[in-house]
C-alpha cells in the first residue's frame, strides 16, 4: 500500500461523488472499480465521511489552483472576470466532477458545505475586494458585491454543470456547446457588470 493507492482512491471517489453524488456512491463499488478490497479503502480513509472530507479538500484545492493560475497574468478590470470565467469553463470541460462537487456540497449542507466554503474563502474575499474596487473606480455598476459574486457563481457553475437541464432542453454538453455557453455567460456578465464597454466607446468622446 502506497500513497499512490490513496491518490487513486481519492480520484475515483471525486469522480463518483462529483458526478453521481455521495448517496449513490458506496465504498464497495469504489473497491470493485479499483480492484482493491474495501478494507484497503478503510486503511487510508477510516470511513465514507473521512473520504468525502478528503474529496472536498481535493476539489477546493483544484478550483483554487485553477483560478489562481488564471488570474496570475490576467491584467485588470473586465479582463480578470473574463479570465476566471474561461478558466471555470475549461475546468468544467476537463474535470466536470470537480465543479460537480460544488453542487453536491450545496445539496448535502453542513458540515460539508461549510468545509468547502471555508476552503474557498480566500478566493471569495479576493473576488469581493476586486468587485468593490471596480465599483469605486466607476467601471462596474454599484451593487452588493457579495450578492453579485453569488450571481456570477450561479451563472457560470450552473451553465457548466446543469447537464440534466441541458438534456431536457434537447442539448448535449459538447465542446462546441460549452464554447457557446461560455460566450453567452460572458455576454450576460458584461452587460450586467460594466457601466460602459471601452471597446465600443466613440474615441472622439473619450
Amino acid at each position: 500500500m502506497s500513497t499512490s493507492t490513496a491518490d487513486k482512491i481519492l480520484e475515483a471517489a471525486l469522480e463518483s461523488f462529483g458526478s453521481r453524488g455521495s448517496d449513490a456512491t458506496s465504498l464497495d463499488a469504489l473497491a470493485t472499480q479499483l480492484n482493491i478490497s474495501k478494507q484497503t479503502i478503510l486503511y487510508w480513509f477510516p470511513s465514507k465521511e473521512a473520504l468525502l472530507e478528503a474529496v472536498i479538500a481535493r476539489a477546493a484545492s483544484e478550483i483554487t489552483r485553477t483560478l489562481e493560475n488564471a488570474l496570475h497574468d490576467a491584467g485588470t478590470g473586465w479582463v480578470r472576470v473574463e479570465a476566471v470565467v474561461r478558466a471555470a469553463f475549461r475546468l468544467g470541460a476537463s474535470q466536470p466532477a470537480v465543479l460537480g462537487m460544488l453542487r453536491e456540497v450545496s445539496r448535502l449542507g453542513a458540515p460539508w458545505a461549510t468545509q468547502m466554503s471555508e476552503a474557498l474563502q480566500p478566493l471569495v474575499e479576493r473576488a469581493t475586494g476586486f468587485l468593490e474596487d471596480e465599483m469605486d473606480a466607476g467601471r462596474m455598476r454599484r451593487s452588493d458585491p457579495n450578492l453579485l459574486l453569488l450571481a456570477i457563481y450561479s451563472t457560470v457553475v450552473g451553465m457548466v454543470t446543469e447537464v440534466e437541464v441541458s438534456r431536457a432542453l434537447g442539448e448535449e454538453l459538447t465542446a462546441r456547446s460549452l464554447v457557446r455557453r461560455r460566450s453567452d455567460a460572458l455576454g450576460l456578465l458584461k452587460a450586467a457588470l460594466l457601466l460602459d464597454d471601452p471597446t465600443s466607446r466613440d474615441p472622439r468622446t473619450a
